[in-house]
């Protein structure tokens, strides 16, 4: 039965986790606005307010206009789009193309332009394809973006200075030496104004700075320059709301068929990719949000197209500008917490009270005030941290053309010069091999990077023959594709050099692929750090027929077996697994405790799991091939010097804990010492274990670590089996190991019976711990069971043990030295790190860090 629907009604046991599908026999739910939502609602509000006045002074249309758009925006895309905290409205990047359709078609018509893409938008998001707009080069919509930014700021310069901007951007700066001879102070002295406000009120330092920053700072900018202007009676143009009543709304489209149709592809191209791609970058900040107040959905880009489309529609019939997801607001939603969607339309709420209410206001912000404020936005748009990214990747081209496009002919023009140019950097990447050959200690290294097609046969077959016969050859393929030409090509050379007496290993960069090998050969694709268990590279190989004593024949021993499969040029050679079914002991914790468990590493030849001696053979022939050859130099590197680790990670001998993948180490970073239970026993106790002491005296006395880690896990079989032992005589070696352990379940169970009933278990803790030590805890949450609250106490207690060893102690004293306790969660794939400073300790997770930001 569904665990939404329980077994009885008046069940007392039945919790639901997630509110259920139907309301409460009560009623329907009240309606409920969060306090985070309202605050965030009137700072968005603060800075949409002058915003979209000075985005519909730059377009040429009515002012009304934008507030209009921000209202319809925030109600209409905010209660019906799929992206709950991106806020919508009059965008900066819409201004080049409405301000054309304006100079073009007139206001009413651009209305009805507005209306004809809100309904391209809704049969968009009705197909569902939204997610195509997100295959658009990010380097085209950041020039788009940059194009359309300098474009607002030439225009908006003239308007700086006291003048009227022309319709083109060429225009314009034929037309800025005149308008610069022709200065109006008194505009540039307000512009000059707003712009130190909005570049200093974020910097204001200290306490005050703090409190203050919480005000935008574009309305502080338009509020003291309208201040300023108002207290100096400086005759400047300022904003003028003729009545609603006599607002234009929109009428059937009058041009050229052909022209219409093309800026309605304009208008939705542009309003539908800044519109996803803000979602996008919205659930981006969400998530990066330090502390949530509390759960934001990701974004439903369908939805949210559906969602422009409706409030694009509206805002068009009303008389508004065109309708796109506006960074700065969204932003702004995001830093000041709000939670759900109710932020985002209060504050078109908000928008409509102040076009009705606070109109005489309003109109005493000077032009100038809202040209200096836009043209800011415009060179923000102009973003150094893209223009560092596209160079990174090598599409400065594509950006710089499609940034040019945009500004000298038009935004559709730029986006197609800017497509245009893309794909062919995409056919001259997928053409273009870069082929180099290097000698380091008598091995010669040919190295393609590129994918290798018979385009590049002639350079291959010129640069393999720079190889003398009879020497040792490696080739690395950094690729993932290569036809047919340019693989008999290295297939005739590999047989010629191997016949003169050379040796030739071809290797590829995917870990697990031979690219050197006919494509109908199935290699292996699995991932790095997949089990042997889980590959699936291979049918099982069918069993050879017995032999007349009744077992299997085989071609030689498992060692013979491990040769020819370590050889990568013998024929018929493939990295492969066997797939059959193996016995998971993984589950049960450490291997040391499993009944059954083989007693050799490689296991019985012809056992029922399958021989483990041929996937260990396997393994360490696909380290040959892939990544012996990528390490190669480094390992020789570490051979010549020799180690130097920074640290001593000591771990439990469990399988599941793999210390290399866990701490994104490579060679020579961790000396590890792995035991059952990742116990350090004592020095001098009685059974005591001088290889865990002798491994902790090396690292700490000769090795010079750093640092020592005392790492544990969930399910730890050591753990559990301590739980479960009677603990009155050790008799075998593992029960005589586990002794060491006895003292960390003293901390975790004080005068605790192991097998006590969880809710007894539950009770004790509650009471605190009886024996004055505190007990360790999870960051978020208690331990699960008592396994778990064993396992933490374990890496408390076993950092004790290390601090009484004298080597430990000594670099502890000198400052020379420093612990840390780690826990990792195997089911989670999370690593918790111990903090001292709580009482007790508390183990925090490991946060996820972006290293490219």
């Amino acid at each position: 039965m569904s665990a939404c629907v329980p077994a009885r009604a008046d069940s007392a046991r039945t919790k639901h986790i997630h509110p259920p599908h139907s309301p409460p026999p009560g009623g329907p739910r009240r309606f409920r606005l969060a306090g985070a939502d309202v605050s965030a609602a009137i700072a968005v509000f603060l800075i949409a307010l002058p915003l979209s006045l000075g985005i519909a002074l730059a377009t040429g249309a009515p002012l009304q206009a934008g507030l209009v758009a921000a209202a319809v925006g925030g109600i209409v895309a905010g209660r019906i789009g799929g992206c709950p905290l991106q806020v919508s409205g009059p965008a900066a990047g819409l201004t080049v193309v409405t301000a054309d359709l304006i100079q073009r078609y007139g206001w009413r018509t651009t209305c009805a332009i507005t209306i004809l893409a809100g309904l391209a938008q809704l049969g968009l998001g009705c197909l569902r394809v939204a997610r195509s707009a997100l295959a658009v080069s990010p380097a085209i919509v950041h020039g788009m973006l940059a194009g359309i930014g300098v474009t607002i700021a030439v225009a908006q310069l003239h308007i700086v200075l006291g003048g009227t901007p022309q319709s083109s951007v060429p225009d314009n700066l034929v037309a800025l030496p005149a308008q610069l001879a022709n200065l109006h102070p008194a505009d540039l002295a307000v512009s000059v104004l707003t712009l130190t406000l909005l570049l200093l009120w974020p910097r204001v330092p200290g306490r005050a700075g703090a409190l203050l920053g919480k005000l935008p700072a574009a309305l502080i900018a338009v509020a003291g320059a309208t201040a300023v202007a108002s207290l100096t009676g400086l005759l400047l143009p300022k904003v003028d709301l003729p009545s609603w009543s006599s607002h234009a709304l929109a009428t059937l489209p009058d041009g050229p068929v052909l022209g219409l149709l093309a800026a309605v592809l304009t208008t939705t191209l542009v309003c539908s990719v800044q519109s996803l791609l803000g979602a996008v970058a919205v659930d981006k900040l969400v998530t990066a949000r330090p502390a949530p107040a509390g759960h934001v959905k990701r974004s439903n880009l369908d939805r949210e197209l559906l969602g422009q489309g409706a409030a694009n529609v509206v805002s068009g019939s009303l008389g508004g500008l065109p309708i796109a997801g506006v960074a700065v607001r969204s932003s702004a939603n995001v830093a000041a917490g709000a939670v759900s969607r109710n932020s985002t339309m209060l504050h078109g709420v908000l928008v409509v009270i102040a076009a009705l209410l606070m109109v005489p206001a309003l109109e005493l912000i000077p032009l100038a005030s809202l040209a200096a404020l836009v043209m800011a936005v415009g060179l923000k748009m102009v973003s150094l941290n893209h223009i560092r990214t596209v160079t990174r990747h090598r599409e400065v081209l594509v950006y710089a053309v499609t940034t040019f496009g945009v500004v000298f002919l038009g935004v559709l023009e730029g986006v197609a010069l800017g497509i245009a140019v893309a794909v062919g950097v995409a056919l001259h990447r997928l053409t273009r091999t870069r082929i180099t050959h290097d000698q380091v200690e008598g091995v010669h290294y040919v190295h393609v990077r590129g994918q290798l097609t018979f385009l590049a046969v002639p350079r291959l077959s010129r640069i393999l023959h720079q190889v003398p016969p009879g020497a040792d050859a490696a080739v690395e393929l950094d690729g993932s594709f290569m036809d047919h030409a340019a693989y008999e090509t290295l297939q005739d050379w590999q047989k010629t050099h191997t016949a003169q007496g050379g040796a030739v290993d071809i290797t590829g960069r995917r870990p697990g692929t031979r690219i050197s090998e006919p494509a109908e050969e199935d290699g292996c694709r699995c991932r790095p750090w997949t089990p042997w268990r889980n590959h699936q590279c291979e049918r099982p190989p069918k069993a050879p027929p017995p032999d007349a004593h009744g077992q299997a024949a085989t071609d030689g021993s498992t060692g013979g077996t491990l040769g020819a499969a370590t050889d990568p040029t013998a024929p018929g050679t493939r990295d492969a697994r066997d797939t059959r079914d193996t016995r998971d002991t993984r589950d049960t914790g450490d291997t040391a405790g499993a009944p059954g468990a083989p007693q050799h590493p490689l296991g019985a030849s012809g056992a029922a799991d399958g021989p483990t001696g041929h996937e260990l053979a396997r393994g360490i022939s696909a380290f040959h091939r892939n990544t012996g050859p990528l390490m190669r130099r480094e390992l020789a590197r570490l051979a010549r010097e020799g180690q130097q680790p920074s640290q001593l990670f000591l771990t439990c001998a469990d399988s599941r804990v793999v210390t290399s993948m866990i701490t994104s180490s490579g060679p020579g970073d961790l000396f590890v010492v792995r035991n059952v239970g990742n116990f350090v026993p004592l020095p001098g106790e009685e059974s005591g274990d001088d290889s865990v002491a002798a491994a902790i005296e090396y690292a700490v006395d000769v090795l010079k670590v750093r640092s020592i880690t005392v790492c544990g896990h969930s399910g730890c079989g050591a753990m559990q089996a301590l739980l479960d032992a009677e603990h009155g005589g050790a008799r075998t070696p593992l029960q005589r190991w586990l002794r060491h352990g006895l003292p960390s379940l003293e901390r975790a169970l004080p005068d605790l019976d192991a097998r006590a009933n969880e809710p007894e278990q539950e009770q004790r803790q509650e009471q605190g711990p009886q024996d004055g030590r505190s007990r360790p805890l999870l960051a978020g949450r208690g331990p699960a069971d008592a396994a778990e609250r064993l396992c933490l106490a374990n890496v408390v207690q076993q950092m004790e043990h290390l601090r009484a060893h004298d080597s430990v102690a000594r670099a502890l004293r000198t400052g020379d030295l420093e612990l840390h306790g780690m826990y990792f969660h195997v089911g989670e794939a999370q690593s918790y790190l111990l903090s001292e400073d709580a009482e007790g300790g508390v183990f925090a997770l490991v946060p996820t860090t972006d290293l490219t930001a």
